[in-house]
Parts: structure tokens; C-alpha cells; sequence
């Protein structure tokens, strides 16, 4: 994955750069209070943790637009012949500002460069905004994961393949 890959959103730029303790700090906390990780309890420390730490085939970026952070990418490289995108959240402050579609492009472009065919994805069955967000962008529904995350939910998984050459 490209760092500081910047993306045109209006006028807007958008960059990725590595997480660091203070961004997690502060992201956690701001997506605690939103969809799906309020439904699911996840407190902002819990989200802190998660975005704030390491481990292998799992890279934390947090998103800056005009240099406020904007939002949070966790990418999981090299699963089923292509990357993971294990979390993507923007606060509310960057909603429909093109700031998710930057994100998903980004995510495309550094997998096509590893020559990956497929992207993949999963939404809550309750969260219907970001299943309709990706299926705009090319991703199609291919299975449903119950009790993923929680009992009496459920995850539903996507894929866009990528055209090879």
C-alpha cells in the first residue's frame, strides 16, 4: 500500500498516512459514537486499540483531508488473491464529501499495482448506506456471514474483481 498517495476529492486533497497513537486516540472516540460500531458497543478505546495497533499483513492509515483527519483505513493484504479492507471509517464531520470514494479508490489503484484480482469487503446487514456505497463502486454481493460480529447479526461479504493487465 502507497502512503501519501493523494486523491483529488473536489477541490479537496486527500491523503494517507501511517496511524499514529494520537489519530487512533482521536478517530476511536469519533467513530464509537456512529454506525455500526455504536450498534455493535464498541467504545472509543476498544476502536483506539484496534486502529492503534500492529501486526502482520494488516496496515493503519488514517485519512487527512486539507490536514484535519478525516477518517480511518485498516487494509489486510494478500487474502483470497487480493486485499482485505478490514475498516473504513470517516467521521461524521467528512460525510458524502467524496472523502469514502477517495478511500476505495486509493485501495483499488495500490491493489491493482500489486497485480491482486479481487477486493474484498464485508457491511453489517443493518448498515444498508454502506452496502448501497459499495455496490455503487463496482463491488457485488457474495455471501452472508452470520454472527460474525454479534449474535443476531450479520455481515454480508463483497467482491470487485479487478480486470488483470
Amino acid at each position: 500500500m502507497p502512503g501519501a498517495d493523494p486523491q483529488p476529492v473536489s477541490p479537496r486533497t486527500v491523503t494517507f498516512e501511517p496511524m499514529t497513537a494520537e489519530a487512533a486516540q482521536s478517530l476511536g472516540e469519533a467513530l464509537a459514537q456512529i454506525d455500526p460500531w455504536a450498534r455493535y458497543a464498541y467504545t472509543g478505546e476498544t476502536l483506539a486499540a484496534f486502529l492503534g495497533g500492529e501486526e502482520p499483513g494488516a496496515q493503519r492509515f488514517q485519512i487527512i483531508v486539507d490536514q484535519a483527519i478525516a477518517g480511518a483505513i485498516v487494509v489486510r493484504s494478500n487474502w483470497l488473491r487480493g486485499p482485505y479492507l478490514q475498516f473504513l471509517g470517516i467521521v461524521p464531520a467528512f460525510h458524502r464529501q467524496g472523502v469514502g470514494r477517495s478511500a476505495l479508490f486509493w485501495f483499488e489503484r495500490a491493489a491493482e499495482a500489486g497485480d491482486a484480482r479481487n477486493l474484498w469487503v464485508v457491511a453489517s446487514d443493518f448498515n444498508v448506506a454502506a452496502q448501497a456505497f459499495y455496490e455503487r463502486h463496482g463491488f457485488a454481493r457474495v455471501g452472508t456471514i452470520d454472527g460474525l460480529v454479534a449474535e443476531g447479526a450479520a455481515e454480508i461479504l463483497f467482491r470487485k474483481r479487478l480486470t488483470i493487465g
